[in-house]
């Protein structure tokens, strides 16, 4: 599984990222280019320690059980629910939520699993630097695919 932490996949992801336009069209989803963007943007907050949602009463019983299918191989499915707290339905501007969520993986990566929030995932509970590296490039893979690129 490709993981965020590693070089080359957090380029190949900056390159995807590069190729949106304030134009593209999602192929699934309710969300347009740059609510994505804010979307993909706030996730790596909670990654970065810097969010910090409640945790569900779903998540406490059955996020562990599920946790695997945030870092395993498998895509991830279409119209998945996300975290409430992390659903943007108002206008953004897209220029500045691409260049946002570009700054936010390259420190991200930068700054290494060291880094990584100890925080529990809103709804799969604790997870390792590991993990949070393999989940945010299968996350932000999962959007970017939603927006053919």
């Amino acid at each position: 599984m490709n993981s965020i932490f590693v070089s080359k996949h957090k380029d190949e992801i900056l390159n995807r990222i590069d190729s949106l336009s304030a134009n593209s069209q999602p192929i699934w989803g309710k969300m347009d280019v740059a609510q994505m963007l804010s979307h993909c943007s706030s996730f790596q907050d909670i990654a970065m320690g810097y969010s910090f949602p409640k945790r569900g009463w779903l998540g406490i019983v059955v996020g562990g059980f599920a946790k695997p299918i945030f870092y395993n191989d498998k895509p991830a499915p279409k119209n998945m629910s996300t975290i409430p707290t992390i659903l943007i339905a108002d206008k953004r501007e897209f220029e500045i939520e691409r260049e946002k969520l570009k700054q936010k993986i390259i420190t991200f990566q930068k700054n290494g699993p060291e880094k990584c929030t100890s925080h529990p995932h809103p709804f799969f509970g604790k997870l390792t630097p590991e993990q949070w590296g393999k989940g945010i490039y299968k996350h932000l893979d999962h959007h970017l695919r939603q927006f053919g690129v």
